[in-house]
């Protein structure tokens, strides 16, 4: 790696991480992988297997200290390294603001220590809660659940020691990001997990409300050329929003794959519609989406099969999923009649 510009990614072996450290090797770095493999798999990293410029190491970012010697030498480092999911973060606060919050934060002292480059935060558009579309940089700040402001209160962190230490850092605010290795297990959440699953057993899709919702998602190797670009510009202290710019309806996804449907009820705190205004990015730092949806949603198809484990939803296992979530989030948590 002697030769090469060093790269850092925390959460590496993670669904969207895998993919930067993809496009990092094919662009000529050394790579170091931090991930403790809670949320992510090694399995998405196999096909380097042996490549000299990358190296992974298993370890929880709550334990890393200023000085570790995974930073020393990099030019830039990609924070993906949390925890997802908005029912988990009802059920469980702490674990969000440890991981997430005081995760990022040791982060920023290794990289602060280190005099790294440049550091690019993952943001979720998540803490815009429910937002008016397009929906810019902006935008009023409204989280709806700890995870949210998890994600907020982290990037809050890094802008914070980019103002007081001088660390260079970007964030880059995804809205939703859907492709190949997008994780099989885990709680209720994402579509094409529950949707994919549901397909192989022959199930109906459990469409949410009416299925008009719509959604601006963005392919997994598009949020990788997001981020390097982000890293690689001279632009410093930015939030850059990236979506297709182009929400598509779930009933859309659903003419896509095929299938029957069954209607389960829309749930609370979710938006009607997700829409990246990506005029910030594509105007200063030259980047643009170039997988359509259209493409997209083929391309994992074609790996359906790695689903076939999955939890498979129906309209009762998904009410007692999401009880928590209408219990806080509902109308008499929030004041509404």
């Amino acid at each position: 790696m002697s030769d090469k510009p060093i790269a850092v990614v925390t959460g590496g072996a993670g669904f969207i991480g895998s993919h930067m450290v993809d496009l990092l090797l094919e662009r000529g770095y050394g790579v170091r992988v931090i991930d403790d493999l809670s949320g992510g798999h090694a399995a998405n990293l196999a096909h380097h297997a042996g490549n000299p410029d990358l190296s992974s190491h298993r370890i929880d970012i709550r334990s890393l200290e200023p000085g570790n010697t995974l930073f020393e030498g990099a030019r830039h480092v990609f924070h993906f390294a949390g925890i997802g999911d908005i029912v988990p973060s009802i059920e469980r606060p702490l674990d969000y603001m440890d991981i997430n919050v005081q995760g990022t934060v040791r982060v920023l002292e290794c990289a602060r220590a280190a005099k790294v480059g440049k550091l690019v935060y993952a943001a979720s558009s998540s803490c815009y809660g429910l937002a008016a579309t397009p929906t810019r940089e902006d935008h009023p700040i409204d989280p709806q659940y700890p995870y949210a402001l998890s994600k907020y209160q982290g990037e809050q962190a890094v802008f914070h020691w980019h103002r007081v230490y001088g660390l260079p850092v970007n964030s880059v605010c995804i809205f939703n990001a859907y492709g190949t290795r997008v994780r099989t297990t885990g709680a209720y959440g994402a579509v094409f997990g529950v949707f994919f699953r549901q397909k192989l057993a022959g199930k109906p899709y459990t469409v949410v409300g009416d299925g008009t919702q719509s959604r601006d998602f963005i392919y997994v190797t598009d949020v990788a050329t997001a981020f390097l670009a982000a890293a690689e510009t001279e632009v410093v202290g930015e939030r850059f929003n990236i979506g297709a710019g182009n929400p598509k309806s779930i009933n859309h996804l659903v003419s896509l794959l095929g299938g029957d449907v069954v209607h389960v009820p829309k749930r609370p705190g979710e938006p009607d519609c997700t829409y990246a205004d990506i005029t910030k990015i594509t105007t200063m730092l030259g980047w643009h989406p170039e997988v359509a949806f259209e493409q997209g949603v083929p391309r994992m198809m074609q790996q359906i099969h790695l689903w076939k484990d999955a939890p498979l939803w129906d309209p009762e296992s998904i009410a007692g999923a999401t009880k928590t979530w209408f219990e806080y989030l509902g109308p008499r948590a929030t004041g509404e009649a």
